[in-house]
């Protein structure tokens, strides 16, 4: 061989890499690594058999009877009492201006009855809804008649 083959030989060309041989430390490849999900062997189980579990305690007995305590039942509604005697105040102011607050006195009352038959709610809060809500009615009593008595308020009726 001529000394210009032998240059050729040794020197790759520059668009060529240069491949090393692989190093101690790396390990030959084997048939272990194939394409995945080709298979690599037998099964040491069936696919459908059953999965050995350890049993893990995550509390100190999980056999223990659980005594479950009861529910407390929820209380009655409280408060019937107050509305009753915020329409009656409600009532009377307006009736003191005007005669068409009744409504109010009438809704005060009915309230303040209904807050009086039940055992859970204040009696003496009830008993005052229910003397201003009558006083309240008798404003407003007194303001239509007033009213009636000035002009002709029913002068379409006669």
């Amino acid at each position: 061989m001529s000394d210009e083959q032998r240059r050729a030989d040794a020197v790759p060309p520059a668009s060529a890499p240069a491949v090393e041989p692989p190093s101690e430390d790396v390990a030959p490849v084997a048939a272990e690594s194939a394409l995945p999900g080709h298979h690599r062997g037998g099964f040491e189980r069936w696919p459908t058999a059953p999965v050995g579990v350890t049993p893990t305690v995550s509390a100190p007995d999980l056999d223990a009877p659980v005594l479950w305590a009861p529910a407390e039942p929820a209380a009655p509604a409280r408060g019937m009492a107050a509305w009753a005697l915020g329409f009656a105040i409600t009532g009377l102011v307006v009736a003191m201006f005007v005669g068409w607050g009744f409504p109010l006195g009438l809704v005060a009352i009915v309230t303040a009855i209904v807050a009086l038959r039940r055992p859970l709610e204040s009696r003496q809060i009830a008993v005052w809804a229910l003397v201003l809500g009558v006083v309240s009615l008798a404003y407003s009593a007194g303001w239509i008649l007033y009213a009636t008595s000035r002009g002709p308020l029913f002068a379409f009726l006669a």
